[in-house]
């Protein structure tokens, strides 16, 4: 039976806009308050999937978030109608307005952690959503993530799903933005990688001291338990305290992997050796041949890689058994790091060549190519389970395109927030999109 990594690509939300909300994240922080273009960069994501599905790649589609929240307001202390409950946090408190406006579920790669069937003691796809416990503006997420999930992966016997962790700091989970699966084929047994910032209790683990370690080793291996993954299947490893205080939020950020393959940087990591060492081991127990490309920090410093987001890149197979890379613009902006990956790919190794993307608005924001997907290793009888409505397709591709023209705005400043028809506007373009993707009833006013 054929299996495939399907790349679950995040549509950005019509209140896609520059809040700096995310501390830790150079580049959300560095573009905080400038005017965002929520058109521009819902079509530019668009046109990466459509890029990718022309490709012969398996390409999906996953739904944003009601934006503003006017719940996670009204928990707040926030009262009245709903367009009183925007002006009044506008007054008194901007900045939890300007959170609850985040567009930044388009980052779905902290949507949640997959594991496929082939890893799983039940023989499930098993999906947990991400708490993304560390920052307020990503922790209202998960329960419309959780819906949006059930209903793109229906299929009980198929899919399992799972609850958020506990919203608390010990249990901060960032789902697959610190997660990679290594194997020989999709639909076969694994090596799932969990990568964490710190261990919340056990001080032998050293932390970060300027920027938070949002991932816990805790986290993780709950997750672990909850997917019922075999030890011998699982590796864990600390992300570099250092790197995470120069702005690597997330591994995703320093490293990139993809079937036998790891892509990473020198500095990426703690125990580096050790780390690599079990994963070919473990990876060799079932059949495969673990492979690594390590950037030695000589050709790309961090502080390359953090701004050119090099390793925030989709690394995907070919038919033919080599690597492509998906890169950003900011990449061949970036004069060391386009060198290098000139070098790379004539090299004649794993990867062999790089196609680069314009996602500015969503680069400015903080989130490259990999942090605008989830992906799910799924055979055919999986894929054929998924709810057919989020699978793009050409005609799909031209729906969506024109549902972002007809109801998203082209400038958006922090002052629009305040603007009670742009709620409105939301909830009209997200309902009509439902229809599109047949997910049925997900947002909260759809059910409340």
């Amino acid at each position: 039976m054929k299996s495939y990594e399907v790349n679950f690509d995040g549509l950005v939300g019509p209140t896609h806009n520059y809040g700096g909300l995310s501390y830790g994240n150079v580049a959300s922080q560095s573009n905080s308050q400038q005017s965002s273009n929520p058109k521009e960069a819902a079509l530019q994501g668009l046109a990466k999937m459509k890029a990718l599905m022309e490709m012969g790649f398996q390409q999906g589609v996953l739904a944003p978030q009601e934006r503003p929240d006017v719940a996670a307001l009204r928990r707040l202390g926030f009262s009245g109608t709903d367009a009183q409950v925007i002006e009044r946090a506008a007054k008194e408190a901007m900045p939890l307005l300007v959170a609850s406006c985040s567009a930044s579920s388009m980052w779905v790669a902290n949507a949640a952690t997959v594991s496929p069937s082939a890893d799983t003691a039940d023989g499930r796809v098993h999906l947990t959503a991400a708490n993304l416990n560390c920052k307020y503006h990503r922790s209202i997420e998960h329960p419309t993530t959780s819906r949006v999930l059930g209903a793109m992966f229906a299929n009980q016997q198929h899919f399992a799903h799972h609850a958020a962790l506990p919203a608390v700091a010990q249990f901060g989970d960032e789902g697959a933005a610190n997660h990679t699966r290594f194997c020989r084929e999709y639909g076969e047994a694994g090596v799932e990688f969990f990568v964490f910032g710190r261990s919340a209790f056990d001080n032998r683990f050293p932390a970060p001291q300027k920027y938070p370690a949002r991932q816990t080793l805790e986290a993780s291996q709950a997750v672990v338990r909850l997917h019922g993954l075999r030890e011998e299947g699982v590796v864990y490893a600390q992300q570099n305290p250092n790197v995470i205080d120069q702005g690597v939020f997330h591994n995703d950020v320093i490293a990139v992997g993809n079937g036998e393959v790891l892509f990473y940087h020198e500095d990426a990591f703690l125990e580096t050796d050790q780390m690599l060492a079990e994963l070919q081991s473990k990876l060799a127990k079932v059949g495969g041949n673990f492979q690594s490309v390590c950037v030695p920090r000589s050709a790309v410093t961090v502080d390359d890689a953090v701004r050119s987001y090099l390793f925030n890149s989709q690394l995907l197979s070919r038919p033919d058994g080599s690597m492509l890379l998906i890169v950003p613009q900011e990449c061949q902006a970036n004069e060391r790091v386009w060198a290098y990956l000139q070098s790379l790919t004539s090299s004649g190794g794993l990867i062999r060549e790089v196609k680069v993307f314009d996602l500015k608005q969503s680069m400015q924001n903080g989130g490259g190519p990999a942090c605008l997907r989830l992906r799910v290793a799924l055979n055919e009888t999986e894929l054929a389970a998924v709810n057919p409505g989020v699978i793009m397709t050409p005609p799909l591709y031209g729906s969506l395109t024109a549902w972002v023209e007809k109801h998203y705005r082209d400038r958006l400043s922090e002052t629009d927030l305040a603007d009670p028809q742009l709620l409105l506007e939301c909830r009209t373009a997200l309902d009509e999109l439902t229809q599109i993707l047949k997910l049925g009833a997900v947002y909260p006013f759809q059910i409340n």
